[in-house]
């Protein structure tokens, strides 16, 4: 078997990735709402102005939603999953609800996946809710990583909502995590 050479993801994600209110995994206006928000930077702090960003998530209860309808959003079916894009200035954000824990003692943390020009690939980390420090401590992944590292994976409390930033590079860089790949497994 031969290698495939790599290919880069993006720039033109709004050819093929934007639908109406993606970026709500539920309305703005619901009681329950809150928005996580951020700012995703490339190694020099400057805003990545055509990245995508993509969550997943589980409901307030801790419940992996299980629910059909992502790309077409009807107004109150919560699916646990959503995509938004930066603005020019790298900004993004997401009108969705609180995630509970999914296991007891362990801390709630979206999921998030960014997509962006210039990487080989997607690249996936968590963004912890900062509220819980037993959980958050416990946590085994947090617990491998050392403070300061640590730290680019715990949201933070706003009064715009729970903001998580994203560097791609330098030395304030996000923890991204690897997952094994079925075609690294090949023989």
């Amino acid at each position: 078997m031969s290698a495939v050479p790599g290919q880069t993801v993006g720039p033109f994600f709004h050819l093929g990735l934007a639908y109406p209110q993606m970026n709500e995994l539920v309305p703005p206006g619901n009681p329950r709402a809150v928005r996580l928000h951020g700012r995703v930077t490339d190694g020099s702090g400057a805003g990545v102005p055509d990245a995508v960003i993509e969550i997943w998530q589980a409901d307030p209860q801790g419940h992996i939603v299980r629910q059909p309808g992502s790309l077409r959003r009807d107004g109150w079916t919560f699916t646990g999953w959503g995509r938004a894009a930066t603005d020019p200035d790298g900004l993004y954000s997401f009108a969705t609800v609180t995630p509970g824990p999914t296991e007891p003692g362990r801390p709630a943390f979206f999921a998030v996946t960014v997509f962006a020009r210039g990487l080989l690939d997607r690249l996936f980390t968590r963004a912890y809710l900062p509220d819980d420090a037993e959980a958050l401590a416990a946590d085994p992944l947090l617990s491998a990583l050392e403070p300061d590292r640590r730290a680019t994976l715990i949201t933070e409390r706003t009064d715009q909502g729970l903001r998580f930033d994203i560097s791609l590079q330098g030395d304030a860089e996000t923890v991204f995590l690897t997952y094994p790949r079925l075609r690294d497994s090949w023989a």
